[in-house]
């Protein structure tokens, strides 16, 4: 996993990566954290998720994705279901399907050039040390960047 700090969608849109990947629940909002910046630039990937029935806990560790277009070419986005919900307290992020999605988009876009944020570890509030194991494990070999937001 190589790390950088900045900001995961100026990074994109410059050019930075073929693919991006952020957390979702499984109703549709996209309306808080980095999916709503995602929802507002990349309509594409919100409309991804909007084709995927609305509560459905099925889609736990599965994906939707769309490609966008940017200055600096074409850019897959790629909406996670790694949250069932996002109300009430307590850990959102669901460990075992963020491992199913991250294995789906290294069986699905292996040799793209991969960025995602604390993945789970905001909003959802999972555990960082324990998502970061699960990507690196599920992301062997491929080229994959965590960004720290930083403006």
């Amino acid at each position: 996993m190589k790390k950088t700090k900045g900001d995961l969608i100026k990074l994109a849109i410059e050019g930075e990566f073929d693919l991006i990947i952020h957390g979702c629940n499984c109703f549709c909002t996209m309306g808080a954290g980095i999916a709503k910046t995602i929802k507002q630039k990349f309509p594409e990937a919100y409309e991804a998720d909007l084709n995927t029935e609305k509560g459905e806990q099925s889609k736990l560790g599965t994906i939707s994705w769309a490609e966008s277009k940017t200055q600096s070419g074409k850019l897959i986005v790629v909406n996670g279901y790694t949250q069932f919900h996002w109300r009430g307290t307590g850990v959102k992020a669901d460990y075992e399907a963020l491992r199913k999605v991250f294995k789906i988009v290294k069986e699905q876009f292996s040799g793209t050039r991969i960025g995602y944020p604390a993945i789970g570890a905001g909003l959802a509030r999972g555990d960082w040390k324990i998502i970061s194991k699960i990507i690196e494990e599920e992301l062997s070999g491929e080229d994959h960047t965590f960004v720290e937001y930083q403006k």
